[in-house]
């Protein structure tokens, strides 16, 4: 059982009234506003950080959760400690606060409570972090010829890995990908409710059609089962690939390449978007690629894509190696 769907087993033994209690007719509202199921999910399981944190207290009912509360439970996510000792991180505080102060929203505007004792709470501001590692051009290759197509689990794996370097899409989305959202004729995918349930059609390049094409051909019809009818990538047991079990296959691979850096389906996803630009894409183009609803998000990558730059400061910078060579003595 998923961890939301245990805690939603508790929520229904919760005192009428309470946050716990209340958590549910939230969801249910969040449903019919059309939330995906995986916000649903994190909503929930970051709210639970605020009612465990709460009841500790004695303070079981929404109208019992003051400014001074919510400040205190901020200064608690900030002095919290993991399990390997490491503080919680800053993007996460963010969003488990983020997920209160929706909640408490929400039950504002229920007339649940007559006021909302996070509308003034101070967000925490977020660092400007540039992604840990980009693949070059070499080290994809690399990887990919460390993939032993001769087998039919290889063969997928190939396709799986070619398709994310080529459209840069999340880990998410490949693992919804169905048969015919691939459209080998046009040289399309069509990526179906991406993040923020947005779909998208993206190019997909010759190289990774051509191990598509051999996938679909020659591995998919032997691994089809019933419940992985329309996936266009399986697993062993026939049916379609979770989250966990794409993301340990490439990590996998990288790992195995010996190349020394660490990551899956976003390090493939960085890689393309980089290296796009280096080869002079429009940043534009990028973010309609990679599904950013914000440029802001996309810019991120011309900070890494260090290449012309490089050029610009060799062609233009004073400092040049002939000038700078030292007298023979």
């Amino acid at each position: 059982m998923r961890k939301a769907d245990k805690l939603l087993q508790i929520v229904l033994h919760a005192e009428p009234g309470s946050v716990r209690f209340l958590l549910r007719p939230c969801r249910e509202w969040q449903q019919i506003r059309g939330y995906t199921a995986a916000t649903q999910d994190s909503t929930t399981e970051r709210l639970f950080r605020f009612i465990e944190f709460s009841e500790e207290r004695g303070i079981a009912r929404p109208e019992e959760v003051s400014r001074q509360v919510v400040e205190r439970f901020q200064r608690h996510l900030y002095a919290r400690r993991q399990a390997n000792g490491k503080p919680l991180g800053i993007k996460y505080q963010a969003q488990v606060l983020a997920a209160l102060q929706g909640f408490f929203k929400w039950l504002t505007r229920e007339r649940h409570i007559l006021y909302n004792p996070t509308s003034e709470m101070l967000m925490p501001k977020l660092p400007q972090t540039l992604p840990r590692a980009i693949l070059s051009t070499e080290e994809v290759e690399s990887i990919l010829a460390g993939v032993d197509a001769t087998t039919p689990f290889g063969m997928r794996d190939r396709a799986l890995l070619e398709i994310l370097y080529s459209t840069g899409m999340r880990r998410m989305e490949i693992a919804r990908l169905l048969v015919y959202d691939l459209d080998l004729a046009m040289g399309t995918v069509f990526i179906r409710q991406g993040k923020g349930s947005k779909d998208r059609m993206v190019p997909v390049g010759e190289r990774a059609l051509t191990w598509a094409r051999k996938y679909l051909e020659d591995v998919r019809p032997n691994l089809v089962s019933v419940q992985g009818a329309d996936h266009l990538f399986l697993s062993a047991q026939g049916g379609p690939m979770n989250l966990e079990y794409v993301g340990n296959l490439v990590m996998r691979y990288v790992k195995q390449s010996g190349i020394g850096k660490l990551g899956g389906c976003h390090l493939f996803r960085h890689t393309c978007a980089t290296l796009m630009l280096d080869n002079g894409a429009d940043v534009r183009f990028v973010q309609a690629l990679l599904g950013h609803a914000n440029l802001n998000t996309t810019q991120i990558y011309t900070q890494v894509s260090i290449q012309k730059l490089k050029e610009i400061h060799k062609a233009t910078h004073p400092a040049k190696l002939k000038a700078a060579e030292p007298s023979s003595p």
